[in-house]
């Protein structure tokens, strides 16, 4: 398992692995972590997030022509900097009174002072800053220690580092309602996508019994082998790589081609993350990555956020429920693992426990939602924040409105027809009737469509009737 061997064991003498120095802790804030995909990001404002609870602005800065990482509070009056501008000279402006800072995090201006004072130049003045680079098209920030970041290992998928070429991927995320522990401990399991994906991605029919093998284990993660696939007669070489704190892929490497299956889970607060996920393809033929390709980013995340959404929901009552009885501490009597399907998951939580890799350690889960339009709202979660759904929303909207217009005036016509032509063909009839009903057809489906970026379905597909034979 070359991979894993590199980013598990590998250390050289200028390269610090992630985690602390603690053999037996691992300490979460030293360690990268992505936060954004580059191609959403707007260089034109500054742009919110939370990592480890811990509020963060990033913004682009023309004149180093680098993405700038601070602490979202301006050293005045704590206002936050995410609220304010990028302004004329190319400085993050404070919305609050003007105060306006460089790349580096020193005051440029206060615009409040007597000239020729120098309150910018004190320490006092600076905005905390956080490393960051980028990798993979990821925006990754480095939580702890600044002076640990520059040697410190990235968390990279490491087929596609070690072999970039061929690969077609398919790149999405979402803010989900439940912790990054459990969002690895849902993706680690293969054997639930039979039944909760049932009709998206997973059939009941292939459930079948899932043997999970740990190939090697230690701080720094763990890599584990599939003795069989999900669907019958699927063959080839599975494996799964968890790399602490919070990546984790599946490789189903196959004569046909090789697939993976890629989970960043970035931990913002006490019950939620960030989930940033890949699909690597790499294929023999090039014509299904042609017809990948030519399909819309956007087009894919309507999809993929209704796979999310088939867990969503219990996930966010599964964590509560195991932290009532004890949280990861205590998951084996939580929990019944049964079957050597439930191996990775198994591992996960042993991981925790030895290394003390719980998020948020001592912090009580927020109070639990019950509103299930609250746990499937799109637009706050992923659509505001990808810059393919923002746009492609605005063009359904845009459409909808022409088809309204268009859909008003083919109805206003008919009695000025009815007014100027004296006698009306069948055909005329027949257009005056069908042109409005297409415009109302059509303006349906774009409110449809409109609809499933803001809103996902509260009955998942699962749970729907079953089509008679």
């Amino acid at each position: 398992m070359v991979q894993t061997q590199s980013i598990i064991n590998q250390n050289s003498s200028t390269e610090i692995l992630p985690g602390g120095t603690n053999p037996d802790v691992f300490e979460l804030a030293e360690a990268w972590y992505p936060v954004h995909y580059l191609e959403d990001l707007d260089k034109t404002k500054p742009t919110p997030f939370t990592l480890l609870g811990k509020d963060i602005v990033i913004w682009w800065d023309q004149k180093l022509q680098s993405w700038q990482v601070f602490i979202d509070q301006c050293p005045h009056r704590l206002a936050p900097l995410s609220e304010g501008r990028i302004n004329e000279d190319g400085l993050l402006e404070c919305p609050y009174h003007g105060w306006s800072f460089a790349g580096d995090g020193t005051c440029q201006k206060i615009p409040q002072q007597v000239p020729d004072a120098k309150a910018e130049t004190s320490p006092r003045a600076c905005v905390s800053s956080l490393p960051a680079t980028e990798k993979q098209g990821l925006l990754f920030v480095y939580a702890g220690n600044p002076e640990n970041a520059a040697n410190t290992k990235i968390p990279l998928v490491e087929p596609i580092e070690t072999a970039p070429e061929g690969w077609v991927i398919i790149n999405t995320f979402r803010d989900v309602p439940y912790d990054a522990l459990t969002l690895l401990e849902n993706i680690l399991d293969p054997s639930h996508v039979a039944f909760t994906h049932h009709r998206t991605v997973g059939n009941r029919a292939n459930a079948a019994p899932l043997e999970l093998e740990i190939d090697q284990s230690g701080k720094y993660g763990f890599e584990g082998i599939w003795k069989q696939g999900l669907k019958p007669g699927q063959s080839g070489k599975l494996s799964t790589t968890f790399i602490a704190p919070g990546l984790m892929w599946h490789d189903i490497n196959a004569d046909k081609g090789r697939i993976l299956t890629v989970v960043y889970a970035v931990p913002i607060r006490k019950g939620e993350c960030r989930l940033i996920a890949r699909f690597p393809f790499k294929f023999a033929s090039k014509l299904p990555g042609f017809f990948i390709k030519i399909r819309p980013r956007w087009y894919y995340h309507i999809g993929q956020n209704g796979v999310l959404e088939d867990d969503q929901i219990f996930l966010h009552y599964q964590e509560r429920y195991l932290a009532a009885k004890g949280g990861s501490a205590n998951f084996n009597k939580a929990f019944y693992l049964a079957t050597k399907a439930d191996t990775f998951v198994s591992e996960l939580r042993k991981w925790v426990n030895q290394y003390h890799g719980e998020t948020f350690p001592g912090e009580s889960l927020p109070p639990l939602l019950l509103n299930k339009e609250l746990l499937l709202e799109r637009y706050h979660s992923h659509t505001e924040k990808c810059a393919s759904c923002r746009q492609a929303l605005k063009r359904v909207q845009q459409l909808k409105f022409l088809v309204a217009v268009l859909t008003i005036v083919a109805l206003a016509s008919s009695p000025l027809l009815a007014f100027f032509v004296e006698t009306k063909s069948i055909s005329l009839v027949i257009i005056e009737t069908v042109i409005p009903l297409l415009l109302g057809a059509g303006w349906w489906n774009l409110s449809k469509l409109e609809r499933e970026f803001y809103q996902g379905r509260i009955i998942p597909p699962r749970n729907l009737p079953e089509k008679k034979r």
